[in-house]
């Protein structure tokens, strides 16, 4: 858990806990990496054309975890758990389908 301390705030009122042993990262966190993991799986099995629609459409996946961080943040409201799980697995979604979109393009240029 010392690594994640520089990836992830890690507050325990943030974060899920099993059997009193807390997640190495916030619910937020959690769910961005579970997005992350399962998108790549389903990619694995399940192939489409990267092009500007889908990058279009991971930018708005994207919105509801900065709506809802920055409503946290600024203090409007208060978010739960769940809510930040939901979010992060949302946006972690859009943020690989955005890294590969961009890392591509990056390399189509360079090769």
């Amino acid at each position: 858990m010392e690594l994640t301390k520089y990836i992830c705030h890690r507050m325990p009122e943030r974060s899920f806990f099993i059997k009193d042993h807390q997640f190495p990262v916030c619910a937020r966190c959690t769910g961005f990496y579970t997005g992350l993991a399962v998108f790549l799986v389903w990619n694995h099995f399940f192939k489409f054309n990267y092009n500007i629609n889908v990058l279009i459409i991971s930018m708005a996946l994207m919105i509801p975890v900065a709506i809802d961080g920055f409503t946290q943040y600024f203090g409007p409201r208060e978010s739960t758990n769940t809510l930040r799980f939901i979010t992060g697995f949302i946006g972690g979604i859009g943020l690989i389908i955005f890294l590969k979109i961009v890392i591509r393009g990056i390399l189509n240029v360079l090769l």
